[in-house]
């Protein structure tokens, strides 16, 4: 059967950066023959189809062989429907990849993932090199998952987009506490004192052997990424879980995507002032999309965490494809026919 192939899981909280770091990896491989899983919140695969567009071709000449989309839901609830047959797939082809990474959504927990390289359909094949955790440090900075928002410079004030947290606050501590590996990222976006007060935080959270290294634009080397061997499904008891005494967890149901396909185009900076505005009115944790830019070739790529947003254009569009400006947005009691009017 020859050697397993390695596994490397990166996890992280929605706009932390981990489509960023993988887009990089697959952009400098160094000759591996990587796999991507990615498994997104909503149903248009935006994150898919930027790893798709950064244009590394694998021998085949075909990266769809190589980049699968998961959008049934978080990995955490559906991994035998949807994970299990995408694993037997590429284990078939295990051959011609050298390594799989696998990108969960924002909103997914990393434990049950991590379990499922137990199961003697993968367990032979694949093995769980490392669990990368991508940390945003402007997020927590402001008090998005502080267990102590004292440590926290800058923490915002209690109101009312607050109710959420305690269920968010659990689902970050979770995917610290399954990491062998933690990134912060973003952190040109803090001061020296509040990045201080973030990797205090984090690292609070962490065991004694749990490495954590900053990230400005999240392009590190893969060696600091690949080639842990930490076979992570073999010690979870050292990765507890505020769900592991659960039979099942649940989502906050109020936790919900919104996604829009528009036929128009937009001035970028009109589209940056209508989203702007929306986050004020909704309680919105995330958009990504891409946008037709008028008199412009280029496919524009807009993503946005909370009320901070950037731009870039990722590339040409296709001869036969239709200019279309696509937007998902993820938050908490989102109303679909009021956000899209404002859109239109």
């Amino acid at each position: 059967m020859g050697a397993k192939i390695p596994v490397t899981i990166i996890t992280g909280f929605l706009g932390s950066g981990k489509t960023t770091l993988i887009r990089h990896l697959l952009e400098n491989n160094q000759g591996k023959r990587i796999a991507v899983l990615v498994n997104e919140f909503g149903e248009l695969g935006i994150d898919g189809e930027l790893l798709k567009s950064c244009q590394i071709c694998p021998e085949d000449g075909n990266i769809n062989n190589r980049i699968f989309e998961l959008t049934n839901g978080c990995l955490c609830c559906t991994v035998q429907e949807e994970f299990l047959p995408t694993m037997q797939k590429l284990l078939q082809s295990r051959n011609s990849i050298d390594c799989i990474l696998i990108e969960t959504s924002g909103l997914a927990l990393p434990k049950p993932l991590i379990k499922a390289f137990r199961w003697h359909e993968i367990r032979s094949g694949a093995t769980v090199d490392a669990v990368v955790t991508v940390v945003d440090c402007a997020a927590v900075a402001v008090g998005a998952f502080a267990s102590n928002p004292d440590v926290v410079v800058g923490h915002r004030e209690a109101d009312k987009g607050l109710e959420h947290e305690a269920h968010l606050k659990e689902l970050f501590e979770d995917q610290l506490a399954s990491a062998d590996l933690v990134v912060i990222n973003k952190t040109d976006l803090v001061d020296k004192t509040t990045k201080v007060a973030v990797e205090t935080l984090v690292k609070r959270e962490l065991s004694g052997f749990v490495k954590v290294i900053d990230s400005c634009e999240i392009k590190l080397e893969p060696s600091l990424l690949l080639g842990f061997n930490a076979a992570a499904e073999d010690n979870l008891n050292d990765r507890p879980s505020h769900h592991d005494t659960e039979d099942d967890h649940n989502h906050d149901e109020e936790i919900a995507s919104a996604h829009f396909v528009l036929d128009r185009t937009y001035e970028p900076n009109e589209l940056l002032r209508r989203l702007r505005l929306l986050t004020q009115e909704y309680d919105i944790y995330r958009i990504k999309g891409f946008v037709d830019v008028p008199n412009r070739p280029m496919r524009l790529v807009v993503q946005g965490v909370g009320r901070r947003f950037d731009q870039f254009y990722d590339r040409l569009w296709r001869v036969n494809e239709t200019r279309q400006t696509t937007l998902v947005f993820i938050g908490k009691n989102l109303d679909t026919a009021a956000i899209r009017l404002k859109l239109v």
